[in-house]
């Protein structure tokens, strides 16, 4: 809930934010983070990330 609600709160700073800006700058600013939200869920879809994760128990010896 807490998470949610820092969530909104975030939002609302950003939207704010995006109101006072000129046009141009709001569009480069949504274009370059829907193409960062574009690559990190591209990546995360292919299961492709820069280190691999076994967990715990993963067979390594400590």
């Amino acid at each position: 809930m807490l998470f949610l609600v820092a969530a909104l709160l975030l939002l609302g700073v950003v939207v704010g934010a995006a109101a006072h800006l000129p046009l141009p700058v709001t569009l480069v600013a949504a274009a370059v983070i829907g193409c960062w939200l574009l690559f990190y869920g591209l990546r995360s879809h292919r299961g492709t990330t820069s280190r691999q994760t076994t967990g715990f128990g993963g067979g390594e010896a400590r």
